[in-house]
């Protein structure tokens, strides 16, 4: 652990190396201070980095025991392997220099986003890619775990136009997926499909020309009249006028500082859909004005009066909810269902976890891993403080007046259970929800047992050690369990942790460079794996959901599941349209009654952090063949009963009536 201070702040950095055979000195700003750090090494793996790889076989013996004690109820009986490389998926991640060989402490190590459609009617998702270099991806599913690369004849590359998220969404109802990309000072862009997967852009006619920090965006149906409207939100402003390579705008050095200055803010917007194809802003009277350092949302109809309600995740103060005031508007009631809200929040995701079909939250929460102090004993001598649940991974420990009232705050993920009337309780901890340096969330039941489990993004990079990706079962809404290890996410293909960051030229062009230090000739500068974004769909047609990975500066993961090799698999499939309501059906409530129990799944379209799409819905059947009922509450206000029996293991599409 390495401890610096100055005259505000003292950080500690838990610094990943692997066999080294040069000295690293590296410089950066933070929190408006430069600082520098040299870490001298003579080819041996460092303390930081032996220790975390230790951690990791740790806890696979932890999972694995637990689950030999029969104390793991949850089925576990299968596992995941990452087939990215016979799948034909040749994408990789790439970064700009402030992420790298000049790094800043600066939201472009948020990374980006993935979003999931069957873009081209075949019935197979496909999947898109973005990037901040280079150029963003989209990859046909040819069946069975093949993709090709369909880029250019989709139009959609947006070469370094340093993008950031992307959601699929119906935006005219034609039955076609239609992009949405946002950028970091490049201009938004919404792509109309105009049938098989062949896009056009129609930014500008569409009005949504924005240039700012954009992030995440979020389509759903505001007013209900049948058109999807969209919230884009803002981090806000952390970049200045210079540009560096690849045409990225330069992060301040103070860019974490960034709520300090009200002149930074960036105000998130929220856009009417028109007539299908044109958008505008929505009037002040709407009453909907959110400044917070976002980086992503959500919407759910909280309080079931028919008409969807928002919220934003802040990243850097208090979360915001805001309540949609009959489609006419929206009111700021946060504090009545969610007194206190997460410090650093990044993913979230409603669900209903316990089966009692009321809709809970789940929000994870990044920065709070980079602000809460070890202890100051620990340190005193030297001894490396291991996180362990609701504890920080590396800190930063700074004062109290960088949080900004932080006593309004939960430092740590949050899960709120829904008491119903409106009523939450924040039981993160006894559901055993908190993980390590968190991102994204993606909800699904991975294990087909009708209950939904967790799926967490997680890491750094560089200059940080690394954190492992959690997937959390689900025991009968009772609690979540650990069972990365057990399911072959972690430890990741071949074991790897880290990778070659960036490489220098000591003895040349880069002999200036502070992470040169002594070192002359070329220089590998290693930087740790992580995972940002993730989405869960059957990308090989066997039955079982499997996973997506988008990682930071590296290639992605296709994680295929084996669970319908494992056992006898019983699930359902539901594929909405909507006729008075948006064709997507996005905001409709979907129960399935099957052997006895009701399932709940309220239509988001969201797939993880900074993604959105227009997959099915998937239920797990647990050991029941058939269903006997399903009800839908429609966006219209429509309740439509699709009578039983239904036979399982079939996608069943659904069409709203008109009776």
């Amino acid at each position: 652990m390495i401890t610096i201070t100055n005259s505000e702040v003292a950080i500690q950095l838990c610094v990943p190396r692997s066999r080294l055979q040069w000295v690293m000195t590296f410089g950066w700003a933070f929190l408006g201070g430069w600082i520098g750090v040299e870490i001298a090494s003579a080819e041996i793996y460092s303390p930081e980095h032996h220790f975390a790889v230790q951690r990791l076989e740790s806890r696979r013996k932890q999972q694995e025991a637990f689950a030999a004690s029969g104390r793991l109820r949850a089925n576990h009986d299968f596992r995941f392997s990452d087939r990215l490389v016979e799948s034909g998926i040749s994408f990789s991640h790439r970064i700009v220099d402030d992420a790298g060989r000049t790094y800043k402490p600066a939201h472009y190590d948020h990374g980006n986003g993935l979003a999931l459609a069957d873009v081209d009617g075949d019935g197979k998702p496909d999947l898109y890619f973005t990037t901040q270099l280079g150029t963003n991806q989209l990859w046909r599913n040819l069946g069975n775990g093949r993709f090709e690369d369909f880029t250019a004849s989709a139009g959609v590359g947006l070469a370094n136009s340093i993008c950031v998220g992307a959601s699929f969404a119906d935006i005219d109802n034609d039955g076609d997926p239609d992009l949405f990309v946002t950028t970091v000072r490049h201009g938004n862009h919404l792509y109309l499909n105009q049938g098989r997967g062949q896009f056009r852009d129609i930014t500008r006619e569409a009005g949504l020309e924005y240039v700012g920090h954009s992030s995440g965006a979020v389509f759903f149906d505001a007013d209900n009249d049948g058109r999807l409207d969209l919230l884009v939100v803002n981090v806000g402003v952390y970049t200045e006028e210079r540009r560096g390579p690849g045409g990225y705008y330069l992060a301040l050095p103070d860019a974490f500082q960034g709520h300090f200055h009200p002149a930074r803010t960036e105000y998130s917007r929220l856009y009417r859909n028109v007539d299908g194809r044109r958008f505008e802003l929505v009037p002040r009277s709407w009453g909907f004005r959110d400044g917070s350092w976002s980086g992503d949302a959500t919407f759910t109809d909280l309080n079931e009066d028919g008409f969807p309600d928002l919220y934003l995740v802040n990243m850097q103060g208090d979360d915001h909810y805001y309540e949609n005031t009959g489609g006419k508007g929206f009111i700021e009631r946060t504090a009545r269902h969610f007194p206190k809200t997460p410090w650093g929040a990044m993913g979230v995701k409603f669900f209903d976890h316990n089966l009692d079909g009321r809709l809970d939250l789940f929000v994870t929460d990044m920065h709070s891993d980079m602000t809460r102090p070890q202890t100051e004993k620990a340190l005193s001598f030297g001894l490396e403080v291991e996180k362990a649940k609701s504890d920080a991974w590396c800190s930063a420990q700074w004062p109290e007046s960088y949080y900004q009232r932080s006593t309004n705050n939960l430092f740590g993920n949050a899960f709120y259970r829904s008491l119903g009337d409106g009523k939450y309780e924040e039981v993160s901890d006894v559901s055993g929800v908190e993980t390590y340096w968190p991102w994204g969330v993606t909800i699904a039941d991975f294990n087909a047992d009708g209950f939904e489990d967790i799926f967490v993004t997680a890491g750094m990079g560089y200059p940080f050690r690394y954190a492992i990706n959690s997937l959390l079962l689900n025991e009968a809404g009772k609690r979540f369990v650990d069972a990365e290890f057990l399911l072959g996410v972690e430890p990741r293909a071949k074991g790897r942790t880290e990778k070659i960051w960036f490489t220098l030229d000591c003895g040349g062009a880069d002999k200036g460079h502070p992470s040169c230090g002594g070192a002359s000739g070329l220089t590998n500068i290693m930087g740790t794996l992580s995972s940002r974004s993730s989405a869960a769909a059957d990308f090989d047609g066997d039955g079982d959901l499997d996973l997506v990975t988008l990682d930071f500066n590296d290639r992605p993961q296709l994680l295929l599941s084996n669970l319908s090799e494992r056992r006898t698999l019983r699930y359902l499939a539901v594929k909405l349209e909507g006729t008075r309501s948006n064709r997507e059906g996005l905001g409709a409530r979907v129960i399935v009654n099957a052997g006895g129990v009701s399932r709940m799944q309220f239509a988001d379209g969201k797939s993880g952090y900074l993604g959105q799409s227009s997959l099915p819905l998937y239920f797990g059947l647990g050991d029941s063949e058939t269903v006997q009922e399903i009800q839908v509450k429609w966006p219209s206000g429509r309740l439509q009963r699709v009578p039983g029996p239904i036979q399982s293991n079939q996608l069943l599409r659904i069409k709203e009536s008109s009776e």
